[in-house]
């Protein structure tokens, strides 16, 4: 498994092979850089080599191949000289700045670039030719210029690599934020569907009931009308649903958002469906924020349905409470214990209805009450504050 890990790279086996294929080249055609130096004839080959085979560390071992090719590229001096080990050499300082550990990438560039001060400088004052400085040029092209370019290409990768990072997190956020806005459009549109078909459906289901339980022409037709008007005041609230979710065209007929100023013909509906149900006002109920006003009117609207369905036999109290910071709606209804004391038929509830309810007033940083009361009664309280951030109930 070691030997698969440290496998060379299918490039560095090419590098390796070019480079040694040249320099054997040049040796058979005699081309050397430094003729009549201490070992000639075939003793070039020697760094040429080990050269060729530190190119297949270049990526593995990129720190010993650079301290390795750098005594091989000494010795090489020694011999003829072959241009294909000094270009392996530089190949070989830019794969330590880009493959090395950062540590080694940010210290390469400065070790050569003193090195190369360092040569120029001890050339020139042995010497003391001008052209000793070709010297510090020659070490700073094998050396400083192979490292600093490897480190330069090594910051563009970073750069680009966090790039992507960035951008995928980015995605991932964006595509978060998606689903809890789908999920928060979901729950948004099971409120308000909730809200406006329980109740006319629960007064159908309730008056259905009466009418085919009791034989009595004038109940049956009172019954028959009553279903009549929650099923087409019922649609209506559909058609104003599903023109919200085709974006309203300038063809598609909508019915305007509720008000707490149509409050009263709510109430008035309730009687119709059999409620004795009665509104008390107190203060003004315009000018209020559009969120604000609308949960209010479902919050009423529910309890109506809910009374409809479970409240025992009694009066149902509406009382809307404006002050300065808030609305307060709150909705006495006779209770007997799960509508054990109703008389007449019954809808089923899911307990939908509540938890809508609270988290209409949630949204909107209200306070959210609903239990018995002393004295046999079940009341819904709703304190909604007038000024908020929270977001849109609906």
């Amino acid at each position: 498994m070691q030997f698969a890990l440290d496998r060379p790279h299918r490039d560095d086996v090419r590098i390796a092979a070019v480079g040694l294929l040249g320099g054997l080249a040049l040796w058979g055609l005699g081309l050397g850089m430094n003729p009549g130096r201490v070992f000639d004839g075939a003793w070039l080959l020697v760094p040429l080599v080990v050269m060729a085979a530190l190119e297949l560390l270049r990526r593995t071992r990129p720190r010993f191949a650079v301290i390795v090719g750098t005594v091989a590229v000494i010795a090489d001096q020694f011999t003829q000289g072959s241009l294909a080990t000094v270009l392996m050499f530089t190949d070989l300082m830019y794969a330590g700045a880009l493959y090395g550990t950062p540590a080694a990438a940010r210290r390469l560039p400065v070790v050569t670039g003193l090195l190369t001060v360092a040569v120029t400088l001890g050339f020139v004052a042995w010497w003391r030719q001008p052209e000793a400085v070709l010297i510090g040029v020659a070490t700073g092209l094998v050396s400083f210029g192979p490292a600093a370019t490897g480190m330069l290409v090594r910051g563009h990768r970073e750069a680009a690599q966090a790039e992507r990072l960035r951008a995928e997190q980015t995605a991932l956020l964006a595509e978060m934020d998606r689903a809890q806005a789908v999920t928060a459009e979901r729950a948004r549109m099971a409120r308000e569907l909730h809200d406006m078909v329980a109740n006319h459906l629960s007064a159908i289901a309730i008056h259905s009931t009466a009418a085919l339980s009791l034989d009595d022409p004038d109940t049956t037709r009172g019954a028959l009308k009553t279903i009549r008007e929650n099923s087409v005041d019922g649609l209506a609230e559909m058609r104003r649903l599903i023109g919200i979710l085709r974006d309203a065209g300038e063809d598609t007929e909508t019915v305007a958002a509720p008000t707490l100023e149509s409050l009263g013909a709510l109430v008035e509906q309730s009687r119709t469906n059999g409620l004795d149900a009665h509104l008390a006002v107190s203060g003004t109920v315009t000018g209020l924020p559009a969120p604000v006003e609308l949960a209010a009117y479902r919050i009423v609207q529910e309890s109506l349905t809910n009374a409809l369905k479970h409240a025992a036999p009694g009066r149902v109290t509406v009382s809307v409470d404006r002050s300065d910071e808030r609305i307060e709606v709150r909705v006495d209804s006779p209770y007997g214990g799960d509508g054990a004391d109703r008389d007449g038929p019954r809808a089923p509830g899911s307990g939908a209805g509540l938890v809508g309810m609270r988290e209409r007033a949630a949204l909107l940083g209200g306070v959210f009450e609903a239990g018995p009361q002393e004295g046999g009664v079940w009341r819904v309280r709703a304190a909604l504050p007038l000024h908020t951030e929270g977001e849109d109930p609906t």
